[in-house]
């Protein structure tokens, strides 16, 4: 558990902070700086709901009811009632990481002081987050404009004493009786403060950091089992020089060339089928991994911008300006952030598929060049891999739904007043899925990969160093080769674990030197 501490500015914050509140539980804490820069844009707006005249957000209604002015008397109750009309979340619970990583993104969008917001309320927020609370958000609620509203809507709600929380101890009780066993009071918001709590991309935002992070390890993680694939199928290691990637110079399909190459040095088995079975080319499946990793990798790269533009952004509406202007904006639409999610799904799919075409290719005697038929221990007594690589193309044909993109559907809303959005939520959440079909997809090439790498080295030929590694490392985190009346369920799941927690990479790069 990551204990240290994040300490929230006016700037931004990084991914790695992110990262660390949603999934490390890291202590947050307001700067000073923060802490002035609040109370500057309040006076601001306390200035502004002093006046006769009406204000946007600050003595008016929202949305479609925004002709309306609201009289002082009103206001604190107006604030409550959006945060409890747009608590409208259904279906099932989002995860207590996401959760977490939105109510961070938030408090950093209102620690810029462009929100108008209390000191308090932003110190509300990081007490809850450090208490461990998390409130409970519904999977349904958020078209990707004028913020992740639902979602929001119920985290507001928690720091209203009002609506369901987790609890560090992970029971689900009313968010009053939380906030209380942990000395935190309720917060009574006043003018601008409830619709502030609203108006963010935070929660497609904090999926988006962290599918990064996700799929940066499984880039590399399919970079090496590419690897151990073409090395177990006799393959020519040639198509990964340099000079070759050098001519066509995305940096991404170098870096995952690179990484090939480095796994598959001192290998003896690339190369050995031109002794006694000539063959021009390999397989586009194989032969193709760094143009198709590589590009994929540079997906990534522009969606760590996008979100990295985003980290610094303070997305609210109406923004207080620095020089004390208070303006309307259309900053909460979630398109920038919605369209990378959504390249992000379709480059995962297609990483799936490449990688389900090598595990095939492996476990078919006709293709595989002496490997046993479905890499079995006693072939017809033993189905080997055959039902591990249905399960493997059953998740890629779901990964190919997921590449559908969210963000080219629109639905109006508001009575036609938000009659375009971005579906950036849905995005992100069909991503999520993605992600870890993708790990799922990445394990089992590594476990026939690695099977294969035995059968070979019983055949007498010498495996690379770095593979040697990585099947010493699964064998040793308790993943069994296939073998004669065993179950291969509960490998797969291991093979999976070892490679969503970076074990592979981990295993490998004593000998390769740091992978890309």
């Amino acid at each position: 558990m990551d204990m240290h501490t994040v300490v929230v500015g006016t700037s931004g914050t990084t991914a790695q902070d992110v990262i660390a509140v949603a999934r490390g539980n890291a202590r947050v804490e307001l700067s000073a700086a923060a802490v002035s820069a609040l109370a500057a844009a309040r006076e601001v707006i306390d200035a502004l709901a002093a006046k006769p005249e009406p204000v946007y957000g600050v003595s008016t209604g929202f949305g479609a009811l925004a002709s309306r002015h609201i009289s002082p008397e009103l206001r604190a109750r107006l604030q409550r009632n959006i945060v409890r009309s747009h608590a409208a979340g259904m279906g099932p619970r989002v995860e207590r990481e996401v959760v977490r990583a939105l109510m961070f993104l938030r408090l950093k969008t209102v620690a810029s002081g462009h929100t108008g917001v209390r000191p308090r309320i932003a110190q509300t927020m990081a007490d809850v987050l450090n208490a461990g609370i998390t409130p409970v958000v519904h999977e349904y609620g958020s078209l990707g404009c004028s913020g992740d509203l639902a979602p929001l809507s119920h985290c507001a709600l928690t720091l209203m004493g009002e609506g369901d929380a987790e609890g560090p101890d992970g029971v689900v009780r009313p968010a009053g009786e939380l906030l209380a066993a942990h000395g935190i009071t309720p917060v009574e918001l006043r003018e601008k403060e409830g619709l502030a709590l609203l108006n963010g991309t935070d929660g497609m935002l904090g999926m988006l950091v962290m599918a990064i992070a996700d799929l940066q390890n499984l880039y590399t993680s399919a970079d090496i089992t590419a690897a151990l694939s073409l090395e177990a199928l006799l393959g020519t290691d040639k198509v990964l020089a340099p000079e070759l990637h050098a001519i066509r110079p995305h940096p991404g399909q170098g870096a995952s060339a690179d990484n090939m190459l480095r796994v598959l040095a001192g290998s003896g088995l690339t190369g050995h089928h031109q002794d006694d079975a000539p063959r021009v080319q390999d397989a586009y499946s194989v032969r193709c991994a760094p143009q198709v990793n590589g590009a994929g990798r540079d997906t990534l790269a522009h969606a760590r911008l996008v979100a990295d533009r985003e980290l610094a952004a303070a997305v609210d509406n109406p923004v207080v300006l620095s020089d004390g202007r208070v303006e309307s904006n259309g900053n909460f639409h979630g398109a920038p952030v919605a369209y990378v999610l959504d390249f992000l799904a379709i480059v995962a799919a297609d990483l799936g598929s490449i990688t389900e075409r090598r595990t095939d290719r492996l476990l078919d005697k006709n293709r595989s060049h002496g490997l046993p038929p479905f890499l079995a221990d006693d072939a017809g007594v033993d189905s080997g891999l055959m039902i591990a690589q249905y399960t493997q193309a059953a998740l890629v044909s779901e990964m190919k739904r997921l590449a559908v993109p969210a963000s080219a559907d629109s639905i109006p809303s508001s009575a036609m007043q938000e009659d375009h959005v971005s579906m950036g939520w849905s995005a992100a959440r069909k991503l999520r899925t993605a992600v870890e079909n993708l790990a799922r997809i990445v394990a089992v090439e590594l476990y026939a990969a690695t099977r294969a790498i035995e059968l070979r080295a019983a055949q007498g030929l010498t495996p690379a160093p770095a593979s040697l590694a990585a099947v010493e490392a699964l064998r040793a985190a308790g993943v069994e080769g296939p073998g004669p009346d065993r179950f291969l369920s509960p490998d797969l799941a291991a093979a999976d674990a070892f490679v969503r927690a970076g074990k592979l990479v981990a295993a490998v790069e004593p000998v390769t030197g740091q992978l890309a």
